[in-house]
């Protein structure tokens, strides 16, 4: 259930220390019951220190990275030997599920904004494998980090073409328009020839732009040129992009549009067809 809109305010109102403190203290009766009765999982971080996407229990959390997998091998038919970036690794939720497909011959690589994620992630997936990697990026985001590299000058610490997948889930909801420009760029650099790319996003057209500019809980109130943003002094809280606009980005950075694949955020899920809450891009280097 959405947050009415007066609480998301407040929430993006606050600094990323006090969310990240709020939430420990939030969600430390049910981190507690977890860890006394063993429901716990030793690559899945408590409640309290999932700071992206939604905060579950070891079962459920497990459940959603295999998901993500699903999606992966459904949409850019992801194989077990497929050298991987994930942007924007988090606490994990998806490499938890790579590590039981990817094989001896795949690599997985990640990097994240937030130095508490990728040391959860290196203290455990990437010490039991060692085809796993997790890097920390100081970059400066108004939701998660006030380091002072800008997003539009920072540069993937790989080589040219080193991967053949690419993904990343509930990061570009949280950036604006250039620096997700840059990060395509930064992708096209990054991805061999032919390689695919997923992400998700919120997007919306002409059919449904007044619909989610009023949308009750979770609402795009403030409208820009292409996108709209849930609130207009954190512009990282949460963005939705004209459909039109994104075509025109992967287009600008030399990147091929595929697919778009609606999710369900909008709340019209009725016949249980979609299975992810946003919306799925798939697109790849020609």
């Amino acid at each position: 259930m959405s947050k009415p809109q007066f609480l998301r305010d407040f929430w993006y109102g606050l600094s990323s220390n006090q969310r990240f403190l709020i939430r420990r203290l939030y969600y430390f009766p049910a981190d507690f019951i977890d860890k006394s009765s063993g429901k716990t999982n030793k690559y899945v971080p408590s409640r309290g220190q999932i700071y992206t996407g939604s905060p579950a229990n070891a079962e459920e959390y497990i459940k959603q990275g295999m998901l993500h997998l699903e999606h992966l091998k459904t949409h850019i038919d992801l194989q077990p030997n497929d050298s991987v970036l994930d942007i924007g690794s988090g606490v994990g939720r998806s490499a938890i599920a790579l590590s039981t497909y990817l094989n001896e011959y795949g690599s997985y690589d990640g990097f994240d904004v937030v130095k508490q994620g990728v040391d959860w992630c290196n203290k455990g997936i990437g010490e039991d494998f060692s085809n796993f990697n997790f890097k920390y990026v100081p970059i400066f985001n108004d939701l998660y980090n006030t380091s002072e590299l800008k997003a539009t000058e920072f540069e993937f610490p790989y080589e040219n073409a080193s991967f053949s997948k690419v993904f990343s889930v509930s990061l570009f909801t949280h950036m604006q328009i250039d620096e997700i420009q840059h990060y395509f760029h930064e992708i096209n650099r990054v991805l061999k020839s032919g390689g695919q790319c997923f992400s998700t996003f919120f997007f919306y057209d002409e059919t449904d732009e007044d619909y989610i500019a009023n949308l009750k809980g979770f609402g795009f109130p403030h409208k820009k040129v292409d996108y709209r943003l849930m609130n207009e002094n954190v512009k990282s809280g949460n963005i939705t992009i004209h459909k039109n606009k994104i075509k025109q980005m992967l287009e600008n950075a030399n990147l091929e549009f595929v697919n778009i694949i609606d999710g369900y955020w909008k709340g019209q899920n009725a016949d249980n067809s979609k299975t992810e809450y946003q919306d799925i891009l798939v697109f790849k280097k020609a």
